[in-house]
């Protein structure tokens, strides 16, 4: 965690990797990330945590799979949305979009359960700022 105020497009601006996530602080045990995205992630699933998506720009796209159904959300910029803990889910962004995550310390990007991790996304736990 900084003592200095963190700008957000300087953040973004500082890596060019696609799904791998910047701390860019800590609140409590949680973990503040910025992500750039593009194209599709992976089916995964947060068993003990929800996991918080805000749009800062573009849109992102969550397929949801759930006992009623499967559903996609459509993120616009600006939109916050929560995939609840236990939801299988597949965050997509077909043009390309820059996320803020909020989610606990040490949570995994592929979640507890997932598809086999293709090589374009980093499985990890979030990576400090350069």
């Amino acid at each position: 965690m900084t003592s200095q105020p963190v700008s957000l497009a300087h953040a973004l601006a500082s890596f060019e990797d696609l799904w791998s996530p910047r701390i860019v602080t800590a609140v409590n045990d949680y973990d503040v990330r910025v992500a750039k995205v593009e194209g599709e992630h992976l089916w995964h699933v947060h068993d003990h945590t929800d996991e918080f998506f805000l749009v800062l720009a573009g849109e992102l796209r969550i397929a949801l799979r759930e006992p009623a159904g499967e559903r996609t959300v459509v993120l616009p910029k600006g939109s916050v949305f929560t995939v609840p803990r236990g939801t299988e889910h597949k965050p997509a962004a077909p043009a390309g979009a820059s996320i803020l995550l909020f989610e606990p310390t040490g949570t995994s990007t592929v979640g507890d359960r997932h598809d086999d991790v293709p090589d374009h996304v980093d499985a990890t736990t979030g990576h400090a700022l350069p």
